[in-house]
């Protein structure tokens, strides 16, 4: 669903999956420090909504998915993941409830599938699933919570679901694109669904225990594999941060091989040009690469920072900290 914000004078799409919104409006760095002043709303709305309603919503969600929903608080914004038999990412969902259901905002082009598997699961209980991306648009501000939203807005941390027909008022703000966003995302070292996942991805290799997995709920699809890495083994990649040589012009795409001493030993996931950092990225890499080895991103020299250690398993745990833009 094309964004009317792509109209906007200067507007430039940014690329697939997120073609249906702005990249920038412009002036990229400018647009990043307009945003982390809260003076600005980056437009999300190619991202799809699911609502699911129903007395059993919660402990449902909780028995399906990775984080403890059951006693998930009204207005508490979380994050979840479904996961396959053998622990592997399926989807990423970031949600709230309302006190009457769950509203959840994923990936483009993944809610109809979701949706799919949600209906395929409710057997009797009484819940109720629909995607309404129709008539909602995924907004972000810095702070949210701040705003004075307007009536049927629904506020998931720094994620607002806007009506879509208020969506070209920008919530009074200025527009941001997201390119500014994504420089921030990475920055805070938040892995993206698609982006910095593959087929093979297990939530220890991108660092989603605390943030979207609970250790100790109780069962759910793919939890053996989650719990004998964390109690007997590590994951076989980790997330790492990459400073990316600024001498060069091009940053590595998505995808592009990242290489230590001729040998590829992961792949890019999402780069991005920092006001203040310079040409940054995030990629996986294998778990026994040495965390101060220089590596090469396509063309690009790039040197890591930590985020996932190589002993990632038991008793070890990401630094909440490490995330402290939009969450």
């Amino acid at each position: 669903m094309r964004s009317p914000l792509l109209d906007t004078p200067g507007a430039v799409a940014a690329e697939t999956p997120d073609a249906d919104v702005a990249g920038h409006y412009g002036d990229p760095f400018a647009e990043q420090r307009a945003l982390l002043a809260g003076e600005a709303m980056v437009d999300r709305s190619n991202r799809e909504v699911v609502r699911i309603s129903g007395p059993d919503r919660l402990s449902w969600l909780n028995n399906l998915s990775s984080q403890k929903l059951d006693n998930l608080k009204p207005g508490q914004a979380t994050q979840t993941l479904l996961l396959d038999a053998q622990g592997r990412v399926e989807h990423h969902l970031t949600l709230v409830d309302d006190g009457e259901a769950v509203w959840a905002h994923v990936e483009p082009g993944t809610a109809a599938e979701l949706t799919a598997f949600l209906n395929k699961m409710r057997f009797m209980l009484r819940v109720e699933v629909d995607e309404v991306t129709d008539d909602y648009a995924v907004v972000s501000v810095v702070e949210a919570e701040r705003l004075t939203l307007p009536e049927g807005a629904i506020l998931v941390g720094d994620d607002v679901l806007l009506p879509r027909d208020l969506l070209a008022g920008r919530l009074g703000l200025k527009p941001a694109g997201l390119w500014a966003y994504e420089a921030l995302r990475i920055e805070d070292h938040r892995p993206r669904l698609g982006f910095e996942t593959d087929h093979k991805t297990i939530p220890h290799e991108v660092g989603w225990i605390g943030s979207a997995l609970h250790l100790s709920k109780g069962c759910y699809k793919g939890q053996e594999t989650v719990a004998r890495v964390h109690n007997l083994g590590h994951p076989p990649r980790r997330l790492v941060f990459l400073h990316l040589d600024g001498s060069v012009d091009t940053l590595p795409k998505h995808g592009t091989p990242v290489v230590l001493d001729d040998g590829e030993v992961g792949f890019v996931g999402s780069a991005a040009r920092h006001y203040e950092l310079g040409p940054i990225a995030l990629a996986v890499v294998k778990r026994t690469v040495p965390v101060d080895a220089t590596l090469t991103a396509g063309e690009v020299a790039a040197t890591q920072e930590v985020i996932v250690p190589p002993d990632a398993g038991r008793n070890v745990q990401i630094d909440p900290a490490l995330r402290r833009r939009i969450r």
